[in-house]
């Protein structure tokens, strides 16, 4: 079984390793329900707690999914979805942060997961258009009312967290963080560590990059997020393979596998940090699993953090309109 830790001063605590549902209806190929819920089953099975959707993902299709997975098992898991965001035929159409909004969004996903609260309701993207204090009010008004448990803040930069936490508190930030994307560390991590709140890195495996098992951009079919991810393309790709040999290396010297390494150097970056790997294959989740019980000496950090530098690692994480998102 997974052990747990803290997210805030709060009292919201989770399994060390979370599950990023989004894969399971987006993004990344085919979509197998029957496989996905086995999955979802696997992981309340083996200790996993927390389980990350959000409205976007479909969108709406895998807070829907959750909700049937977990319906008869909704006390054994810490749910987390977000908002911020109008959606018209399907689609993205713009970030929403306004105070009826959010009532309406959290509405909605209540009604597709199937359940009377939200553990862990984050802001998607920060809206510049909305003061985050009213974002932060907006949330805690839905907590004092039970439809919320506690708040979160998606890739939200630190003018915002110190500003949403002063209005309310914050338990836990997400955001990408992993050994090719070290953004956080200069001053985010630092931030959060002062306040006292939580990171629940996505993408920890660097959208598989890290697991070594990648194949160019263009091998990936139109409909996968890869295909369109720069550090996947050309010469981007060549450099990053290289950078990520030590990894295969380090997991060669543990008998593990080089996803595991991968997640162990997140797990040992501080007890505050909850990863939320993504899957919807049990085998793989099985093996994130297991990544807690890798344990990493100093000088196996110290050449994982040397060799994945940000330095060495090319190409920036998103596009150009997806990076504009990002509140930095």
């Amino acid at each position: 079984m997974l052990p747990l830790r803290k997210l805030g001063s709060q009292g919201l605590e989770v399994s060390a390793i979370g599950l990023g549902c989004m894969g399971m209806s987006t993004s990344y190929g085919h979509a197998d329900e029957a496989e996905s819920i086995a999955t979802l089953h696997h992981a309340l099975d083996h200790g996993v707690t927390l389980f990350d959707t959000a409205a976007i993902y479909g969108p709406y299709a895998n807070e829907e999914l959750l909700g049937r997975a977990l319906k008869d098992r909704r006390e054994k898991a810490i749910v987390a979805t977000k908002f911020g965001y109008d959606i018209v035929d399907g689609r993205f159409a713009g970030l929403n942060g306004k105070p009826d909004n959010i009532r309406m969004a959290v509405e909605g996903s209540l009604r597709r997961l199937q359940t009377d609260h939200i553990d862990l309701f984050y802001q998607h993207r920060i809206d510049p258009n909305v003061p985050i204090e009213e974002v932060a009010g907006a949330v805690g008004d839905l907590v004092r009312e039970g439809k919320v448990r506690f708040l979160g803040l998606s890739e939200a930069g630190v003018a915002n967290i110190r500003r949403a936490h002063k209005t309310f508190p914050v338990s836990a930030v997400q955001s990408e963080y992993s050994l090719w994307e070290r953004s956080l560390e200069s001053e985010i991590i630092p931030a959060l560590r002062e306040l006292d709140i939580g990171l629940v890195p996505y993408s920890p495996l660097g959208r598989g990059f890290l697991t070594g098992a990648v194949k160019r951009a263009e091998d990936y079919p139109a409909t996968d997020f890869r295909h369109g991810d720069p550090r996947f393309q050309g010469e981007n790709f060549d450099a990053n393979v290289r950078a990520a040999q030590v990894i295969q290396d380090i997991a060669a010297e543990h008998g593990a596998k080089a996803g595991q390494v991968a997640i162990a150097w997140l797990l040992h970056k501080g007890e505050d940090i909850v990863p939320i790997p993504g899957t919807k294959r049990r085998s793989y989740l099985q093996d994130n699993i297991d990544a807690a019980r890798l344990r990493l000496d100093p000088g196996e950090v110290a050449r994982l953090d040397e060799a994945l530098d940000p330095s060495r690692v090319s190409g920036p994480r998103y596009t150009e309109a997806n990076m504009a998102l990002i509140d930095r």
